[in-house]
């Protein structure tokens, strides 16, 4: 079977963040699509985007673009989840409360990706502050501190009552190579303190061995 690369894990990781955060938010069903697309660039897209980028031991963008009717269905029953009225919710999803619903969703999303990542590679990134926007018209992005030709990848998802949303991200052109398993890893201190002590036991019996000879000779 073929290794995975990097960036497939890694934005296998964002997916399993985006479904727990969702659905945890929102106590509704989150649907993927069971395939990652390899696509030359990421966009922000109409109707609702928002974007956020990682950087430190791997660097990268990660973009959310909402369908109107998905930002306001995932927002809507958010609110509800927490008691708000219906009458009291917004009705648009270019109202200041979905836009800051749909950011607030990203700096978590983007916060449980990261965690997952550090708990399986040992690598950590921090973020900045998710920006979402409404627009009307895609806008291609690109991170200026990173190496050419970054990798990019998006992935489809349909809230419960099916309505669209997408992530798309790009890192730069890493590999994650883990150097040995932890469960077989070798302490060097530990290894080194017994060395020693077999260097220091060989020591002991030679000098017994000299003092057993000597007094058999004054014997």
């Amino acid at each position: 079977m073929p290794k995975t690369s990097t960036i497939n894990e890694v934005a296998k990781i964002f997916c399993q963040s985006v479904k727990e955060v969702l659905e945890s938010s929102t106590r509704s069903k989150i649907r993927y699509a069971p395939t990652i697309q390899k696509v030359p660039s990421i966009s922000l897209k109409p109707d609702l985007g928002c974007f956020v980028q990682f950087t430190g031991d791997y660097t990268g963008l990660f973009i959310m673009n909402f369908s109107g009717q998905a930002a306001l269905e995932l927002y809507q029953q958010a609110m509800k989840f927490l008691g708000l009225p219906e009458e009291e919710l917004a009705k648009d999803y270019t109202a200041d409360d979905v836009v800051n619903f749909i950011g607030e969703m990203v700096n978590q999303i983007i916060g449980n990706a990261r965690r997952k990542v550090e708990a399986k590679f040992g690598l950590l990134a921090r973020n900045n502050q998710p920006k979402a926007i409404t627009i009307t018209s895609a806008i291609t992005l690109s991170v200026a501190t990173m190496i050419e030709r970054p990798l990019c990848r998006r992935l489809a998802f349909r809230t419960q009552e099916g309505h669209s949303f997408y992530v798309e991200m790009n890192m730069e052109q890493t590999e994650f190579i883990p150097i040995e398993d932890p469960e077989e890893a070798v302490d060097i201190d530990t290894l080194f303190e017994e060395q020693q002590k077999l260097v220091d036991q060989d020591q002991e019996e030679g000098t017994q061995d000299e003092i057993d000879a000597l007094l058999e000779s004054i014997g």
